[in-house]
């Protein structure tokens, strides 16, 4: 089995469907960024936004890639990261 079919049936996505999905979050990355270097120099503008894009992306690709799989619940992992973040 090629690497390409693994991952695709690892993500239970077609080749076509991983590649939507790669560049929506390709996307979402670039007006991250975009956000945050603004707010690099302009701090009042996008406070927010580059986390929240970032949460937006890991709530797409772990938590309901997660949910799919039977792993533990969503709320589960939220709870756990946020703890682990609250310990930093």
């Amino acid at each position: 089995m090629t690497r390409t079919k693994a991952h695709l049936q690892s993500v239970n996505e077609s080749y076509f469907q991983h590649m939507q999905h790669a560049l929506s979050f390709t996307l979402a990355m670039l007006y991250g960024a975009l956000c945050c270097l603004v707010h690099a120099f302009v701090p009042f503008l996008f406070e927010r936004k580059g986390s929240s894009i970032v949460q937006q992306l890991h709530d797409r690709m772990i938590v309901n890639r997660s949910r799919l799989a039977g792993t533990p619940s969503a709320a589960r992992q939220r709870e756990a990261i946020n703890g682990a973040q609250a310990a930093d």
